[in-house]
């Protein structure tokens, strides 16, 4: 029996490099996959569009197809490595230019295919309404973005074409694992069993290190070894779905039914629905058997038929927030810390800054879970952060803290200030007949 052999390369926009190459170079590999949009991601990728027309994917992309492209087609003695990932972002088309150039520049022929489709911003009307209850004609023109969220049709398009890289913008993470499993075996787009247990190697493997002990490590409670190697992971699938996850043999991390379980409820409303744009998937009876070192066998979803809408992804500018920061150390440093804090808020009603919101929190002491430690440490910091409507004022929040330096508690120091713009991200639902998802070459 045909036995697929599908790799994550990243977990999130700004991830290793190192473990991708790792996987390209000895996971013996047919696909793959870089997973690097959040819903916030893309939101700003929009806005990165905006001012460049030619820009708006990932930053990493160049980098990451520098690393891994020497490896992708085919060689002599090797399985053919093919490339999925979501890094075309907001422009899936100009990403796939720069792939192209950068294959080019590597002396390789490879077949470079942008899916498109996914931004549905000229097809929504003003008068639909986001899960906060605002409605797109209310955010005028602080609206950046529409996404919606793509299944399988567009990547299964371009691997019909032949396609060595696919780039694409908003597709559901378990999609971008999925369509090369429906390609590789012949998956029926109603054969709901074998689409669900498709989509559970996915969600598997969309995270990354996630699930081959990153952001698992606990010490002394669930110890990792060699975590600044963590080899990300790689599934072997045959042709029912039924998934063996696993890593590069002699990479750090650990693979076990315990990770696979934690990242099996990440995200997961409700197990027995999880709505995905190609199936609604049914994690319900999951289990997973551990069958040797860093491996362990996957099994028992099920799916039944796809939801008729799709998430729509809204970005919108929604503010400002003003930061700022000052350390105070040694004797006494909480009292002089809480003081400071005082002193910058009452400035902050004095001068009548307009504040949305307002926290300040002395990290190490409260900014957690309230005032709770009875221990005093050497060493605390001071935040203090607002939201403001307008630029100007959130600059006189980090201003405030930073006149602290000789208008405040003695033994302050470490002072830093920002001011960043709030990309803010909801969603509402679009019948998917309104999407349209195709292929550029």
């Amino acid at each position: 029996m045909k036995t697929l052999r599908i790799g994550s390369g990243a977990g999130y926009s700004g991830d290793r490099i190192e473990p991708a190459v790792e996987l390209a170079e000895q996971g013996d590999l047919d696909y793959l996959v870089f997973e690097c949009l959040a819903e916030r991601t893309i939101a700003l990728a929009q806005q990165a569009r905006i001012s460049d027309p030619q820009g708006g994917y990932d930053p990493l992309l160049s980098e990451r197809m520098q690393r891994v492209l020497p490896f992708v087609g085919v060689h002599a003695g090797r399985r053919r490595l093919r490339v999925i990932t979501n890094m075309g972002a907001a422009n899936p088309v100009s990403a796939a230019i720069e792939v192209r150039r950068i294959a080019a520049e590597l002396g390789l022929n490879l077949k470079v295919v942008a899916v498109v489709g996914d931004d549905v911003l000229a097809v929504l009307q003003p008068e639909q309404v986001l899960d906060n209850g605002q409605t797109l004609a209310s955010l005028g023109d602080r609206l950046i973005s529409a996404n919606a969220y793509l299944g399988v049709d567009g990547i299964l398009e371009a691997l019909h074409a032949d396609a060595d890289v696919v780039i694409t913008g908003r597709v559901a993470d378990p999609s971008l694992f999925l369509a090369p499993q429906m390609f590789e075996f012949g998956w029926a787009a109603d054969d709901w069993q074998r689409l669900g247990r498709g989509t559970l190697v996915g969600h598997l493997l969309e995270c990354a290190g996630q699930v081959s002990g990153g952001y698992f490590a606990d010490p002394g409670f669930k110890d990792v070894d060699d975590l600044a190697r963590l080899g990300f992971p790689l599934a072997e699938i045959n042709a029912d779905g039924e998934a063996l996850i696993t890593k590069v043999l002699g990479s750090g991390g650990r693979v076990s039914r315990a990770t696979c379980t934690e990242q099996l409820i990440y995200e997961v409303h409700d197990p027995a629905a999880y709505l995905t744009p190609d199936v609604t998937a049914d994690f319900s009876h999951v289990g997973f058997v551990e069958e040797g070192v860093d491996r362990v066998r996957a099994g028992g979803a099920d799916g039944r038929a796809r939801p008729e809408q799709l998430k729509v992804s809204v970005g919108f500018l929604d503010g400002w927030i003003g930061e700022g920061q000052m350390s105070y150390g040694g004797p006494g440093a909480v009292a002089r810390a809480r003081l400071a804090r005082d002193v910058v808020l009452k400035r902050l009603e004095l001068m009548g800054v307009k504040m949305q919101d307002v926290r300040a929190e002395l990290i190490g002491m409260d900014s957690l879970h309230g005032p709770r430690s009875s221990v005093e440490p050497w060493e605390v910091r001071l935040r203090v952060a607002a939201r403001c409507e307008e630029r100007s004022e959130a600059v006189r929040v980090g201003n405030e803290v930073e006149t602290l330096y000789t208008n405040g508690p003695s033994g302050g120091g470490g002072a830093s200030k920002s001011v960043r713009q709030v990309v803010a991200v909801a969603s509402l639902l679009l019948p998917r007949g309104s999407v349209n998802p195709r292929i550029e070459a």
